[in-house]
């Protein structure tokens, strides 16, 4: 199993920059977290380029 690498986001509802864990043996993931400051749940979508680098979408859950 690999190490997760982590990678900030700026949360869609309250705009603070937040870190989260992305897994780099998945190229492609869709999951929800919460903020971990204001609790609202997060859409985040995560591609990895050629060189197995996250790039991440955060969304409001309901856009």
């Amino acid at each position: 199993m690999s190490a997760l690498d982590s990678v900030l986001v700026q949360c869609p509802y309250c705009w603070e920059t937040l870190e989260v864990s992305v897994d780099p043996s998945v190229p492609e993931q869709e999951y929800v977290e919460d903020c971990q400051v204001c609790c609202q749940p997060i859409l985040l979508t995560v591609h990895l380029d050629d060189q197995l680098v996250p790039h991440v979408e955060a969304r409001a859950e309901n856009e």
